[in-house]
């Protein structure tokens, strides 16, 4: 069987596919949040289908709907983009796998591409393990596709920036309001360099300090080409169905 969107099923369909134990992959990604001038508001939601869209190409699991909504706090100030307290984008998060769960499925695993919702994420799933014994791994958008990174020209990135426009020139062209791009690192090269967090967001008021982005972006978008994409995404798409390969056994030889 070819891997498949959850909603392109039936039920009946949908409940042979459990029965015969395929792992169920949940993608997340922001529907609605900033990425600068020239990124639509869905970057994250078209970066969620289309990392899923290709493993599904090579692995016959079940993409879950995308979650589009979640834990985005550095954004929340902008025009469009939509936030979640912790504790909902949480309680989603845990209901969602608790569905599967409780129609009989037990091969599960999360692909994360966001950055704040990460330590949510975890936490969940975290919980949900102790609570239900089903182990969900996660792969988190940060931790993927690195063996493309000598790829990548800019002096640092974050946001908006030449990779993630790299990915949408290779995922959705036609959605990259052209010319608009702009570099800007903010100020971001005056943050001290520490093994400390410091919570962050950005903010296009220039007394804004570290958090200062004129543009809501942080990088370097206009040094993103299709071909950067493609190679990132190739490397993300390994790791993916690399781990999934060796966390399912049912998946290993497919």
């Amino acid at each position: 069987m070819p891997g498949v969107w959850l909603e392109d099923l039936t039920w009946p369909e949908a409940a042979e596919r459990f029965a015969a134990d395929v792992p169920v992959l949940v993608p997340i990604g922001a529907a609605s949040k900033e990425h600068g001038h020239h990124l639509p508001l869905c970057t994250d939601y078209l970066l969620a289908r289309g990392i899923t869209d290709r493993v599904l190409a090579v692995l016959p699991v079940v993409a879950a709907p995308v979650i589009s909504l979640g834990y985005y706090p550095a954004f929340r100030h902008y025009p469009g983009s939509q936030h979640l307290s912790p504790a909902t984008f949480g309680a989603v998060v845990r209901e969602v796998l608790g569905g599967f769960v409780a129609q009989g499925v037990r091969a599960l695993a999360v692909l994360n591409t966001g950055v704040s919702t990460e330590p949510v994420v975890n936490v969940e799933l975290r919980e949900f393990f102790e609570a239900t014994g089903v182990r969900v791994p996660c792969a988190h958008i940060r931790d993927l596709g690195h063996a493309a990174d000598a790829q990548f020209e800019q002096a640092l990135g974050g946001h908006g920036d030449e990779h993630e426009t790299a990915l949408i020139e290779a995922l959705a062209p036609e959605r990259i309001r052209r010319g608009l791009a702009r570099t800007d690192y903010g100020n971001a090269r005056a943050m001290p360099r520490t093994r400390f967090y410091v919570p962050t967001v950005f903010r296009s008021d220039a007394d804004a300090g570290w958090d200062y982005s004129a543009t809501g972006v942080r990088g370097d978008p206009t040094l993103a080409t299709r071909a950067k994409g493609e190679a990132s995404l190739r490397a993300t798409v390994t790791d993916v169905v690399e781990g999934l390969r060796a966390l399912f056994p049912q998946l290993q030889g497919r």
